[in-house]
This record gives C-alpha cells, sequence and structure tokens, in this order.
C-alpha cells in the first residue's frame, strides 16, 4: 500500500483490515475519529507510538502535551502544516511494513 491508496480508503470509508496500530490511528485520525486515535496509541511506551501521540495532540491544539510528546520521542516539533505532518508520518509507516 502506498499514501495514494491509504487515502483512497479513507474516502471510500473502508478501513484496511491488516494495518498496523499506528497507520490504523492515523487512519481514524483522518477519518475524523480523533478520539479512537488516540485511544490505541494512548498506552504503547515505544518512540514511535510517542512520536504519533505528540501529532495527535499537537492536532488537537494541546501544544504543551505535544512538546512533551516529541521529545520522548526523540524528535523536533516539526514547522510544517498538520496535513503534511499527517502524509510523512503515513509514509513513513507504510515503510516500516
Amino acid at each position: 500500500m502506498n499514501l495514494i491508496e491509504f487515502k483512497a480508503s479513507i474516502t471510500e470509508g473502508q478501513i484496511p483490515e491488516d494495518l498496523t496500530i499506528y497507520l490504523r490511528s492515523l487512519w481514524l485520525d483522518q477519518y475524523g475519529d480523533w478520539e479512537k486515535a488516540h485511544s490505541l496509541i494512548d498506552q504503547m511506551k515505544d518512540e514511535d507510538a510517542a512520536f504519533l501521540h505528540a501529532y495527535l495532540h499537537r492536532k488537537e491544539g494541546d501544544l504543551g502535551n505535544a512538546a512533551y510528546w516529541y521529545r520522548r520521542a526523540g524528535k523536533a516539533q516539526p514547522n510544517i502544516g498538520l496535513e503534511e505532518e499527517w502524509e510523512k508520518m503515513v509514509s513513513y509507516f507504510l515503510q516500516k511494513e
């Protein structure tokens, strides 16, 4: 799967069954279910989850919490728009599959 196919699945409203928890969270976020996206990664402890957690809190507008999670992920808060960050994250997690 590539970014275009991933985005198409959101437009169609059909979440692919074989997505990792990270991609499932990003799918749900873009589909409009921030709460469910957040709940999927909320208790995970790895750096990738922290990175995704940071993005979700940045999108929520909780920049202090987002900054905490970016630090936990070992990443600087990006100076790009949320949509661009989302696309980069999807591409990153698709490459890890």
